[in-house]
């Protein structure tokens, strides 16, 4: 039985970049809007395939990466439910220059470039939506740097298991419970890390008795000495 349909309109009215346009604004947009199922594993596009508009998540989760030519990974970006990639590619009006690939089996819509342009002449609003969007994005990638360049391995780990545990606070009553939402080894990746180092600074950090491991879940059994850490 294929996947019940959503209510395009709906969803792209919910989401920040578009909260701000009027409906018929937003109708318009649907009608550029394509709806993408896939399962777990499928690559959207690929480095150098041709960008024809941006993709939003509705469910599922994808990871955008690049390979080295001795062919290792780096994962560039984790892309959850209610965010969007590729727009500015699309602006650039350029080919991609990393891989989408999904982690889970997923929903996404995806945009027309040729719709998306023409909203952008009719309304500034859209254009200044989609400028914050980028810029966040840019924001993103600049604290990566910093990260990877100023903090130690065990600071990017705890500082992701802090990051993720503030989240969670406003969702569950069990803020102390972190659930790693991708395999460690994609994790690892992202946080510029190989998956024996992540892995192994988990292991200290569970030794010192700040967390506890079960699989994907994490524990945080000490907070603050756990937050002293991230410093």
């Amino acid at each position: 039985m294929p996947p019940p349909k959503i209510k395009t309109a709906a969803f792209l009215a919910n989401l920040p970049l578009f909260r701000e346009l009027p409906p018929a604004e937003i109708e318009r947009l649907a009608t550029g809007t394509t709806e993408v199922h896939v399962p777990r594993g499928t690559v959207l596009f690929g480095r150098g395939d041709p960008c024809t508009g941006f993709h939003l998540v509705v469910y599922g989760r994808v990871k955008l990466s690049v390979t080295s030519p001795a062919g290792s990974e780096k994962v560039v970006e984790i892309i959850n439910p209610g965010f969007s990639f590729g727009e500015a590619v699309m602006f650039m009006e350029r080919p991609y220059f990393v891989t989408a690939q999904t982690l889970a089996d997923s929903m996404l819509l995806h945009v027309g470039r040729d719709v998306v342009f023409d909203g952008l002449a009719r309304d500034p609003t859209l254009a200044r939506r989609m400028l914050a969007g980028i810029s966040r994005r840019l924001h993103g990638l600049v604290s990566d740097v910093e990260s990877y360049t100023l903090k130690s391995g065990t600071q990017r780990v705890v500082g992701y298991l802090l990051r993720t545990d503030s989240e969670a606070a406003g969702e569950s009553e069990d803020a102390r419970r972190v659930a790693l939402p991708v395999a460690k080894a994609v994790l690892a990746s992202r946080l510029n890390l190989t998956p024996e180092h992540f892995s192994r600074i988990l292991h200290e950090l569970a030794e010192q008795g700040l967390i506890d491991i079960d699989g994907r879940n994490i524990e945080i059994r000490d907070l603050e000495r756990l937050r002293g850490y991230g410093n």
